[in-house]
């Protein structure tokens, strides 16, 4: 089966943070840099492209109003979900439900929640 999504663009305030915080992340979960700082592609082909539009408002993002409220990446192993849970405050990452690391999506769910510094939330996923 091909990938279910071609690609992911998201439009971020400050486009050079963004891409390091989103670089580190998408680079630990397997992704490989497309263009650099600006979109990266994962082994299935799905695309991610961080941009600033000119014609952007500079509101700050919110993903509680209409429109997407998070994406969910996958990872292959436990060990690496651990080492981007205690890597990712050094990446300018905040941790969503620490206290109920790996289980906050309920007791048979595996994940780690991140907000990136502009208010993306990212789950990655242990895919087994």
């Amino acid at each position: 089966m091909g990938r279910a999504i071609h690609h992911v663009d998201l439009w971020v305030a400050d486009a050079g943070l963004a891409a390091d915080e989103w670089g580190w992340l998408l680079g630990e979960a397997g992704w490989e840099i497309d263009v650099p700082g600006s979109s990266w592609v994962h082994p299935d082909g799905t695309y991610l492209f961080l941009e600033r539009s000119a014609d952007q408002v500079d509101e700050p993002y919110d993903r509680h109003r209409p429109g997407v409220n998070h994406l969910a990446v996958t990872v292959d192993t436990r060990v690496l979900l651990d080492r981007i849970r205690a890597e990712s405050t050094a990446h300018g990452w905040h941790e969503m439900y620490a206290d109920r690391y790996p289980h906050a999506g309920g007791d048979e769910h595996t994940a780690l929640y991140l907000e990136s510094s502009e208010g993306f939330e990212v789950e990655i996923v242990l895919d087994v």
